[in-house]
């Protein structure tokens, strides 16, 4: 007992004798690591955003970003210092060829502040912290097919200024160049995705690789791209955009149906292609680029990318969680 109340004497002693500020910054830093959902007002209107935040054993803070659009980078620089937050890191697919800044404040649970458009505005940012969205065990319920083969009912364009540039043939809904992503009318949580898919050829798409996505709750994408026979990467077929590389790259050549069978539940994906489990239960860390925005936890729509690529979609069979 005298030993333990000589060691609690200790410790208070020791943090008595801590310099104030460094255990202010180290309650702090600990306060600001984890999973951030950003929104930032943009120029011409909202868009989303995402940071994780981490602390080495160095004390050193680092961190990775999504933005706009694009796939998730590291941060260059980052500090936190009494509450306030910076971090900067280099364009990706922005247009502009000086770094991002991001400034902030940290006010209990929410972070909020400060940087720059494309064009050098200056813009307003918020953040909330990222819901962990356990995976539980689920009932699935009845089987809904989504798309019925012979119109674009229950569906949505992104942008309607965008109008009739989706259409339906031969029972596959498809995209004309220079489209929008589309997206169904209803929202879900936790679900069972099939559908089939053929991307164009080189020659249909004017001479490059087509290029689509299908977005979970409108949120993470699970890549589709032609580059059969290439290695599997964070950026390839089957892949969760910039987050999960696939075990392997199973995608078809391009002209052929290709078959996803996708699970998600919480953060929890589980990904088949073509037959092949190429992501096994693995955790999506956040959103990635081009999500229509950054409210996790809650119920959102499936999204198909539309402006990358001619590309067919049929067949689309979602089973939701009851």
């Amino acid at each position: 007992m005298r030993r333990m109340l000589i060691m609690v004497s200790f410790c208070l002693l020791t943090l008595s004798l801590m310099p104030a500020q460094s255990f202010i910054s180290a309650q702090k830093a600990e306060a600001i690591t984890g999973r951030w959902d950003l929104v930032v007002q943009g120029s011409d209107g909202p868009y989303t955003s995402w940071i994780e935040v981490t602390k080495g054993s160095d004390d050193k803070l680092a961190g990775r970003f999504v933005g706009r659009f694009g796939s998730a980078r590291p941060i260059k620089q980052i500090e936190f210092k009494d509450g306030a937050l910076n971090f900067s890191l280099p364009p990706q697919y922005e247009m502009r060829k000086d770094d991002l800044i991001f400034s902030g404040k940290l006010t209990g649970r929410k972070l909020e502040g400060t940087t720059t458009s494309e064009a050098g505005k200056t813009i307003t940012w918020s953040g909330v912290p990222a819901p962990a969205l356990k995976a539980g065990k689920v009932k699935w319920g009845q089987p809904v097919q989504i798309f019925n083969g012979r119109d674009l009912a229950g569906w949505k364009l992104r942008n309607e200024k965008a109008a009739g540039c989706w259409s339906v043939e031969d029972s596959s809904m498809t995209n004309s160049k220079g489209c929008v992503d589309i997206m169904t009318e209803q929202k879900f949580m936790d679900f069972k995705l099939t559908l089939e898919l053929k991307l164009a050829l080189p020659k249909e798409n004017g001479g490059q690789p087509s290029n689509s996505g299908i977005y979970l709750r409108g949120r993470h994408e699970v890549q589709v791209l032609d580059d059969y026979g290439k290695p599997a990467e964070s950026h390839s077929m089957g892949s969760v955009y910039g987050f999960i590389t696939p075990k392997v790259n199973a995608a078809k050549p391009a002209g052929e149906w290709q078959k996803y069978e996708i699970t998600f539940i919480g953060r929890q994906l589980t990904v088949v292609l073509n037959g092949q489990t190429v992501i096994d239960k693995q955790e999506i860390p956040g959103i990635t680029g081009g999500a229509i925005d950054s409210a996790e936890g809650t119920p959102g729509p499936i999204m198909l990318q539309g402006d990358h690529g001619k590309v067919w979609y049929k067949n689309l069979v979602l089973t939701p969680a009851k």
